[in-house]
């Protein structure tokens, strides 16, 4: 039986990237959560106005990957410490958040967040937010990296460093045969 986790880590092409490498993780979807306005737009999120961030959610077999490392995967593969931005996008649609789907994830992202901060002797922002509206993003965004965005400047400066850290720090974690 799969679980979801919903999660926002900057730029949704890059984390998106990062869980379909992930063992357990069967599918990740891009889209928004956590703003004011219902069925957002891709350009209406990047306005900053909608109060949504770019977001994935991931379906994954709890038998494979537990909800907490699918959290410390999550911590480890973006920057938790910038407030409103990864790198240079800037905004709140950029939020590092989790968004917990019940009271047990709710705990689970306490708990990862106090692992982060503990082992790296700084504080993370991550919030947790919710609960809140899912809304899929538009089906360009949708394995953006494994079609477009490898011809795309953006993808190809942020993604490969992303996909490093996951490959250096959760060798366990990453699917054989994933490309590095």
């Amino acid at each position: 039986m799969s679980e979801q986790a919903i999660l926002a880590g900057g730029c949704f092409w890059c984390t998106e990237a990062v869980f379909r490498d992930v063992v357990g993780v069967s599918e990740v979807e891009s889209g928004y959560i956590g703003g004011t306005v219902a069925d957002p737009t891709y350009k209406q999120v990047c306005s900053g106005s909608t109060g949504h961030a770019e977001a994935i959610r991931v379906t994954y077999d709890p038998a494979v990957i537990s909800y907490a490392e699918i959290l410390d995967v999550f911590l480890g593969t973006h920057d938790p410490t910038q407030l409103n931005r990864q790198g240079n996008d800037v905004g709140t649609q950029y939020r590092s958040a989790i968004f917990p789907l019940g009271d047990a994830q709710r705990q689970e992202a306490e708990a990862a967040i106090g692992r982060w901060n503990a082992e790296h002797g700084e504080m993370a922002v991550t919030t947790i937010e919710g609960p809140s509206e899912w809304y899929p993003a538009e089906d360009y965004h949708q394995e953006y990296w494994e079609g477009e965005g490898q011809r795309n400047p953006y993808c190809l400066a942020v993604i490969p460093p992303k996909l490093m850290k996951l490959r250096k720090s959760f060798q366990n974690k990453v699917k054989a045969g994933s490309a590095a």
